[in-house]
C-alpha cells in the first residue's frame, strides 16, 4: 500500500466535492495528475474507492472508510506540526468550526475577530450549517467544534455552553396579532412571513418546526439576515423570527413590535461540541476556551 499526504489530501477534496476536477484544483494539481493518483491508489489497495458517474463521483463503502481514515491521518499531522511550532517556523493552525445562522451573525464576528488578533499563529475556517449536519460533521472528524442548538440530541459528544439565544416573533405594528404578549408558532402560519435564504440553517429548522405542526411558512419574501427581516418586517411585508440578540442589538426597535415565542424549542441555548475537547489539538483547545466560559481541561460530557 502506498501514499502521500498529498493523496490523502486529494482524495478529501474529490470526496467533499463530488468531483474529481474540482478535487484537483482544491489540491491545486492537474486533472491527469490528480486521476493517475486517485488511480495508483485504488490499484495499492485493489478496490475501487469512487464510484463514477455523468454527476461526478460518490464514495464506495471502501472509499468511505478511506476517507475517515484520511481525515484522522491529516488531524494527526496538523496536531503534531502545532506541538512543533518552536522549531517549525511558520506553521499556522487551523480549525474548522461549524455553526448555525444566529450563532455566525450574532455572536461569532467580534469573538472570532479579538481571537484572531490575539492568535496570529491560529487561523479559523467556519461555515454555517443546520445543527443535525454540525453534528454529523463533528462525529465523522470533518470538523473540530461545532455550534448547535440544544434543541437535537448531542448526547454522544461533549458540550459546553455558548450562548442563550431565544428566538422572538417581531411584526409590523399594525397587524392583527399586535395585541398578544406572547405568541405560539402555530399561531403565526396563518400569516405571511419573511424568512431567511432558503438554504440558510435559521429558514430550514423553522421550515421543519411548520411540517412539525403539520402546515408550511407562508413566506412573502426572503431577506439576506435578520437586519433585513427586520427592516422588510417593519415596512409591513409580514411576520419574522428572529433571535432576540439581533432585537436588541437592532437600532429601530420602535418601527415594529417584538413578542417572546412560547414554543420550548424558541428558549433554546447554542451549545459548543466536539467528539472530545480533551484531545483536541493546541490551537483547537484555545478557540473553545475562547468562546466558552467553561475551561476545556475537565469538560462535562454532552
Amino acid at each position: 500500500m502506498h501514499f502521500d499526504l498529498i493523496d490523502l489530501r486529494l482524495f478529501l477534496n474529490i470526496t467533499e466535492s463530488g468531483n474529481i476536477t474540482a478535487g484537483a484544483t482544491r489540491s491545486h494539481l492537474s486533472l491527469a495528475s490528480a486521476s493517475a493518483r486517485i488511480r495508483a491508489l485504488e490499484g495499492s489497495l485493489g478496490t475501487p474507492l469512487l464510484e463514477r458517474g455523468r454527476r461526478g463521483v460518490t464514495p464506495t463503502p471502501a472509499g468511505n472508510a478511506m476517507a475517515r481514515h484520511a481525515r484522522l491521518i491529516l488531524q494527526h499531522v496538523e496536531h503534531m506540526q502545532f506541538d512543533l511550532t518552536d522549531y517549525a517556523k511558520g506553521f499556522k493552525g487551523l480549525v474548522r468550526l461549524l455553526c448555525n445562522t444566529s450563532a455566525l451573525t450574532e455572536y461569532l464576528p467580534e469573538l472570532l475577530a479579538d481571537f484572531l488578533v490575539h492568535h496570529p499563529s491560529i487561523d479559523v475556517e467556519f461555515e454555517e450549517h443546520p445543527s443535525l449536519k454540525i453534528l454529523h460533521a463533528v462525529r465523522q472528524g470533518a470538523a473540530d467544534i461545532g455550534i448547535i442548538s440544544d434543541a437535537v440530541d448531542a448526547s454522544d459528544l461533549q458540550t459546553l455552553p455558548f450562548r442563550a439565544d431565544p428566538l422572538a416573533l417581531v411584526m409590523p405594528l399594525n397587524h392583527p396579532l399586535n395585541k398578544h404578549q406572547s405568541l405560539y408558532f402555530a399561531q403565526t402560519l396563518d400569516y405571511e412571513h419573511v424568512a431567511l435564504a432558503a438554504n440558510s440553517a435559521m429558514a430550514i429548522y423553522l421550515e421543519e418546526q411548520a411540517l412539525h405542526i403539520g402546515k408550511r411558512l407562508r413566506i412573502r419574501a426572503r431577506a439576506e439576515g435578520f437586519d433585513g427581516v427586520m427592516r422588510m418586517v417593519a415596512r409591513g411585508t409580514g411576520l419574522g423570527i428572529v433571535p432576540q440578540a439581533a432585537i436588541d442589538r437592532w437600532q429601530h426597535t420602535d418601527s415594529l413590535k417584538s413578542v417572546p415565542l412560547s414554543d420550548p424549542w424558541a428558549d433554546r441555548k447554542l451549545l459548543l461540541c466536539a467528539t472530545d475537547f480533551s484531545v483536541l489539538p493546541g490551537y483547537a483547545k484555545t478557540l473553545a476556551d475562547a468562546l466558552s466560559a467553561t475551561p476545556t481541561e475537565s469538560p462535562p460530557m454532552g
